[in-house]
């Protein structure tokens, strides 16, 4: 068998699956249209809710009709590679998404859990590789192989979950892990903030996030989740008008000049277009304030100077500021502001009325901190795809 032929012979999984796509793949089988809408539910029950990974599992469906979805349908999630624990919790998976063509080798993006007493946050991602070359991002030294599925993307949830024993009667690993509350469940927040630009997939991003937060099955606050954009200004009305999640803005200066050196795609979508449409976000308030993320990179755009126009820009915008210190990767070109710098630059934000906390480093032991991550495995390039397609059609 070929490898071709080894894709095609690969049974779809209906985990990651939106309630429509479930829908449409019960019909192919032959289901009365009667049925459909309560299979659905059932599924998306034992999926979502359970955590199954076995048709077997669904014990409220008939055994024929388990046989049934078992000959046609897997339940299969993106595979973990390599899984590291930092010293302060941190999770990274390098996690292996299955191969969507013979040109496809099998995708891989980074996927991180980190662990407070209060909450547990997992960072997604959106993209494999990125296409915006954000100067001090390790992911952006990446280049773009192509867009996540939706099922990709939900599928880095639910690996999470799995690994983690969120899901009912599972137990939960103890290596490493912070102590949760009680009550409190080990992933409780997502934020796009992974490998990728998450508004250059908005279709995907957003169908996904449907499935995240479906009341009846993984069932997490649209609050509790956030999207962070580089600054892709036409489809930030449309997220927040169609999907609702809460918003952040990778700034990191506040002149376009320096903006256009740390992230390029200022050059299209210019700082006072870009904050017109934060102001213009559908639903944002002082009790729905957009997180602005500032990198604090040492005599770059740390000066006292600087604080006081962010200030003065955000003017009108409801508003926190997370000052992120940098956070190195080899090669890099830049080092992280001095602690004393850094206080001050908050400080300031601070008195001017503005939440301004200094995001502690997580996991920087595994480059699994902000901007550090990107998946080593050699891949074929979006064009280079593209080129093979269109030779073999």
């Amino acid at each position: 068998m070929t490898f071709s032929q080894t894709i095609a012979a690969e049974k779809p999984s209906l985990a990651g699956m939106t309630r429509a796509e479930i829908g449409d793949a019960l019909r192919a089988l032959g289901l009365p249209e009667r049925e459909i809408r309560m299979r659905i539910s059932q599924i998306w029950h034992w999926v979502y809710f359970r955590g199954a990974r076995d048709f077997g599992e669904m014990l409220n469906v008939s055994k024929t009709l388990r046989q049934t979805l078992d000959a046609a349908f897997e339940l299969r999630l993106p595979q973990i590679v390599e899984e590291q624990i930092s010293v302060d919790g941190t999770r990274k998976w390098l996690l292996r998404m299955q191969p969507v063509d013979a040109l496809d080798k099998g995708a891989e993006v980074e996927c991180v859990y980190i662990p407070e007493s209060d909450r547990g946050t997992l960072c997604v991602s959106s993209q494999v590789g990125c296409t915006l070359n954000c100067s001090f991002c390790h992911t952006g030294t990446q280049k773009l192989v192509r867009n996540l599925t939706t099922a990709e993307i939900v599928g880095q949830l639910l690996v999470a979950r799995q690994r983690l024993g969120d899901f009912p009667d599972r137990e939960r690993p103890t290596d490493g892990l912070v102590p949760m509350g009680e009550g409190v469940r080990a992933v409780s927040n997502i934020v796009f903030m992974g490998m990728g630009e998450p508004l250059y997939n908005i279709d995907n991003v957003m169908a996904a996030i449907d499935v995240m937060a479906d009341g009846d099955g993984l069932s997490l606050s649209k609050r509790r989740i956030t999207v962070s954009t580089s600054g892709v200004v036409p489809q930030i009305e449309r997220l927040g008008a169609d999907c609702g999640p809460a918003l952040a803005i990778s700034l990191h200066a506040v002149r376009d000049d320096l903006r256009n050196v740390l992230v390029p795609i200022n050059k299209k979508y210019p700082i006072k277009e870009l904050l017109q449409a934060c102001r213009d976000y559908p639903g944002v308030s002082n009790a729905r304030r957009i997180t602005f993320e500032y990198v604090m990179l040492k005599g770059v755009n740390d000066s006292p100077a600087e604080a006081r126009e962010l200030v003065r820009l955000l003017k009108g915008v409801p508003a926190k500021i997370n000052l992120i210190p940098f956070n190195p990767w080899p090669g890099a070109p830049y080092e992280c502001s001095d602690w004393e710098t850094i206080e001050r630059f908050s400080d300031i934000v601070f008195n001017a009325g503005y939440a301004s906390p200094v995001r502690t480093p997580r996991g920087r032991d595994i480059l699994a901190a902000c901007g550090q991550l990107k998946s080593e495995t050699e891949k074929l390039r979006a064009r280079a795809r593209l080129a093979a397609q269109e030779a073999a059609e």
